[in-house]
């Protein structure tokens, strides 16, 4: 397994119940237990509640109430409050908010006995035929496996080596970027995630995950060469970057650019998904975001890692003697849950939500807070049929159903 993230250490759980011997290689020297908040929805809290992480999740959940939009002064014009009815779909706060980190830790303490982990060390390449794959690690040593799963994230090197030479890049994008970093928490800071619009598409997040930190998410509406280049630089030329963009944007725009000089928490990136035909060859496969990475925007990219791992994991378990079988059942089982989820995003509704003028950003705040004060969002989350990604249950296969049965 090359990469230690979620989707990574909930497929190796789920290999390891079923007595496989599993070894998982990450590139960072110690658990990377870091990062902004993520949330779980539809078939992703199935996926956790059949691993029985569901109640541990639950005690590390963060306390966020609702979404607010606000104007200049910070005076909320609209807010959409989570749907904790248990029916229905999930509003922008999910009834599962949880700090990345935490979640890695879940997973790590469910598969630590079972799993075999290698920190600091990554698969620079390998090879394979019918019988085995060799993987080459950045130390120089080697060994040989039935299987490589490259759980390496959005900007996967398994997926890079896969992919036959000459074949379309794998990013959908969307002319959208993102850094986020944390702040000292200060006493205005409460449990409803602030969201406030500056003119030239830009788009300023507050939310505060405990009574010390808060996260601050700057989110830009460019599709230039330079904003797409800009997250490969050094992380002090990024920094210059976001407050080149966004100097002078309003509300409390200085706090969160004079946090970010000195925050060693700080991440860039662009808002993309990954878009490929080929999830695995041979005995190599791709899991989670290096497979089907569905964007931030999606709210499904945590949750789809974690069915990504479910199905995979009962595709080999059903057929642990005939690979390429097992893989081509893993694809037909994922790949429309998986389009689904890349479906739902649609870059026109969020520039919609992102305003080039003073007027637009007018005028989407006026709509927005009408539409609460009708109550239409809390209205359509509760009757809604599903959840994203076509509602709560894991995908139904022979696949799905050996794991569910394992152990």
């Amino acid at each position: 397994m090359c990469g230690g993230g979620i989707a990574g250490q909930a497929t190796a759980y789920w290999l390891a119940r079923s007595g496989h011997r599993v070894v998982v290689v990450e590139r960072f020297p110690s658990l990377r237990a870091t990062g902004a908040q993520v949330d779980l929805r539809g078939q992703g809290i199935e996926a956790v509640r059949a691993m029985g992480l569901l109640e541990v999740v639950r005690s590390k959940l963060v306390d966020e109430a609702g979404v607010a939009f606000v104007n200049a002064q910070g005076r909320a014009r609209a807010t959409i409050m989570a749907n904790t009815s248990g029916r229905g779909r999930q509003t922008l706060t999910s009834e599962y908010e949880i700090m990345r980190g935490d979640l890695v830790r879940i997973l790590h303490d469910a598969t630590n006995g079972d799993v075999d982990y290698v920190f600091g060390t990554s698969v620079d390449h390998f090879e394979q035929d019918e019988n085995r794959v060799v993987a080459y690690f950045s130390d120089g040593s080697s060994d040989e496996f039935d299987l490589l799963v490259g759980a390496d994230g959005q900007g996967s090197r398994i997926r890079r080596a896969l992919l036959p030479n000459g074949a379309p890049e794998p990013y959908w994008r969307m002319g959208m970027h993102m850094a986020y970093w944390f702040v000292p928490r200060i006493a205005s800071d409460s449990n409803i995630r602030d969201t406030y619009n500056a003119p030239g598409g830009r788009m300023v997040m507050r939310r505060s995950h405990n009574a010390d930190e808060t996260q601050v998410y700057f989110v830009l509406r460019e599709a230039s060469e330079e904003a797409s280049a800009i997250h490969r630089e050094p992380i002090e030329r990024q920094k210059e970057f976001w407050a080149g963009r966004f100097r002078g944007a309003g509300w409390q725009t200085d706090r969160f650019l004079e946090g970010m000089e000195t925050t060693s928490s700080f991440y860039s990136q662009e808002v993309v998904q990954v878009r490929t035909d080929t999830w695995s060859q041979g005995r190599v496969v791709l899991v989670g975001d290096a497979a089907h990475c569905a964007s931030p925007y999606s709210g499904m990219g945590v949750s789809g890692g974690l069915v990504g791992a479910y199905v995979l994991a009962g595709a080999i378990n059903a057929h642990p003697a005939d690979l390429p079988r097992a893989l081509a059942n893993y694809d037909t089982t994922l790949r429309p849950f998986v389009d689904e989820i890349q479906a739902e995003v649609n870059p026109r509704l969020l520039r919609l939500g992102m305003p080039m003028s003073r007027f637009g950003i007018d005028a989407f705040l006026a709509v927005t807070g009408l539409a609460t004060f009708l109550r239409i969002p809390d209205l359509v989350a509760r009757f809604a049929k599903e959840d994203r990604g076509g509602g709560g249950r894991l995908p139904e296969s022979p696949a799905a159903v050996s794991v569910r049965n394992s152990g």
